[in-house]
């Protein structure tokens, strides 16, 4: 029975599959309710886990919980890459797990072992009644994360003076303290970083398979968590969440908004990180800071080919409510679009080499094909006015 209340864990993203290995990779989702667990005592296997399935008998092969006991929603957004990689010497066929934590997970595919030491580190722990909360969580010592965790007043946008000042104005609003600090009752509640949305989201990670270097977008929009006591008599708690924007519309952390981050999956060090678009430098307050690239506020559809990884910062849109679960926002696109382009990029290096603007905003998946000796690359893309359309772009 307890499935009516503490389940709902499922499979919202796509899986992987190893054929040779006959092995199904897929990535889970928190438990029910995503922000308090007092009726779920314990880890909640197999929430927010990556569990292996032998395809033929859909026995466990193995499995690995990256969030033990949920309570913010970090389930896991994207299908794991599967990668081949040369560690110090070793032959691995791996499976590499992105996070909205911003962390990147690596196993051996196979047998599930983890390729370097994940340490189980203690966190911050609820002060919620008849809360339990796991007292450690687990952090990848390779490779390092790809995006800021935690909130501390260090990261406030800085820009200018006065956005730092108003800055501070609105964190005081909220708790926050490091990664895992957990949900609150007090103030505007929890001020949660990566948010719900990530950190990297479902667009995933590419890789290129000659040189296993994996290329990972992620962006920082802070989440606010507020619990409330439940009035239906099934949870006693549950948890109200929206954005949380800064200072004159701009974002409340420092640039960049949004990154790339190029990762030598052999070696688990980072090769480079950019910004994954322009990002609001013509806004008012920063438009005589003569500001290059700082990065789109929003998540990137990314397509990678032997030498140019393409980015494509997603379209806006505004929230206009949640789903019935309370887990998932439904929203509308908006006519306004600032960044309707598609930026070409060196795949070794990071440096733009080539941009174009598309007639709308991108809200999927990127997708390249050659036809007649030429290489295109193909955005889907639409919004409130707009028809929901494909766009083809020569590559030259």
């Amino acid at each position: 029975d307890s499935a009516l209340t503490a389940g709902s864990m499922n499979m919202w993203t796509r899986a992987s599959c190893d054929e040779e290995a006959g092995i199904v990779y897929l990535p889970l989702s928190t438990p029910a309710n995503d922000f308090y667990g007092g009726h779920r005592k314990g880890d909640g296997l197999f929430g927010e886990s990556l569990v292996a399935l032998n395809a033929k008998t859909g026995k466990i092969a193995w499995y690995f919980q990256f969030v033990h006991h949920g309570i913010w929603d970090y389930d896991l957004p994207a299908a794991p890459n599967l990668m081949d990689l040369t560690v110090d010497g070793r032959k691995i066929k791996a499976a590499v797990q992105v996070t909205k934590q911003g962390f990147l997970f690596a196993f051996d595919r196979i047998s599930g072992k983890p390729i370097w030491p994940i340490e189980e580190r203690p966190v911050p722990q609820s002060t919620i009644p008849g809360e339990k909360s796991s007292p450690t969580q687990p952090f990848p010592t390779k490779p390092l994360a790809v995006e800021r965790q935690g909130v501390s007043e260090d990261e406030l946008i800085d820009l200018t003076p006065q956005l730092k000042e108003e800055a501070k104005k609105i964190l005081a609003r909220y708790n926050y303290g490091p990664l895992y600090y957990p949900p609150t009752l007090d103030k505007a509640g929890t001020l949660q970083v990566p948010g719900v949305l990530g950190g990297n989201s479902w667009v995933g990670a590419a890789h290129n398979p000659k040189t296993n270097v994996l290329y990972v977008p992620s962006f920082t929009i802070p989440f606010a968590i507020k619990l409330k006591k439940g009035t239906t008599g099934v949870y006693d708690y549950v948890g109200t969440w929206g954005g949380v924007g800064g200072p004159d519309g701009l974002p409340l952390f420092k640039p960049p908004f949004s990154k790339i981050t190029a990762v030598d999956m052999n070696t688990g060090k980072h090769l480079w990180q950019i910004p994954a678009g322009r990002g609001p430098v013509d806004h008012p307050a920063l438009k005589d800071l003569k500001l290059d690239r700082v990065g789109v506020p929003r998540q990137s559809h990314i397509a990678l080919t032997e030498n140019v990884l393409f980015v494509a910062p997603e379209g806006t849109y505004g929230v206009t409510g949640v789903s019935a679960r309370g887990n998932a926002l439904v929203g509308q696109a908006t006519k306004e679009e600032p960044e309707p382009f598609l930026y070409a990029h060196d795949a070794k290096t990071g440096a733009l080499v080539g941009e174009v603007r598309l007639p709308g905003g991108v809200f999927g998946a990127l997708m390249t094909y050659s036809a007649g000796g030429k290489q295109f690359v193909v955005a889907p893309i639409g919004g409130a006015g707009l028809p929901s359309e494909l766009v083809a772009v020569q590559v030259n």
